[in-house]
């Protein structure tokens, strides 16, 4: 399988050598599709329901993991309920340990 980095914002233009998903959903297809190297979540999309919080959810409960996550969510309170989804899952045993998560806030404006 095909091993990618995904770069998921509605604002920020991805790092390059980064595939850009605007979309849950289209970031789900990616998890579904490639084997995912570094996943860097952002918490705030254009639909206030369907945020990154909501897609972390998604990825614990049908297990769909990257090699490597990074939540760089501008949005302190919502990028910090998505780190703690991960760190919870993984204290739960429902997403692996050796998975790598971190914090990493960007400003909106470079």
């Amino acid at each position: 399988m095909e091993k990618i980095s995904v770069f998921l914002d509605d604002f920020r233009k991805p790092p390059q050598g980064y595939v850009l998903a605007e979309t849950i959903d289209e970031c789900i297809i990616l998890l579904k599709s490639y084997e995912i190297d570094h996943l860097s979540l952002d918490h705030d999309l254009t639909s206030y329901s369907r945020n990154g919080l909501m897609l972390v959810k998604i990825m614990v409960a049908e297990r769909l993991f990257a090699n490597r996550i990074t939540i760089h969510s501008a949005n302190s309170v919502g990028g910090k309920a998505m780190y703690n989804c991960f760190l919870n899952a993984q204290k739960d045993h429902m997403m692996p340990q050796n998975i790598k998560v971190y914090l990493r806030p960007l400003p909106l404006y470079p």
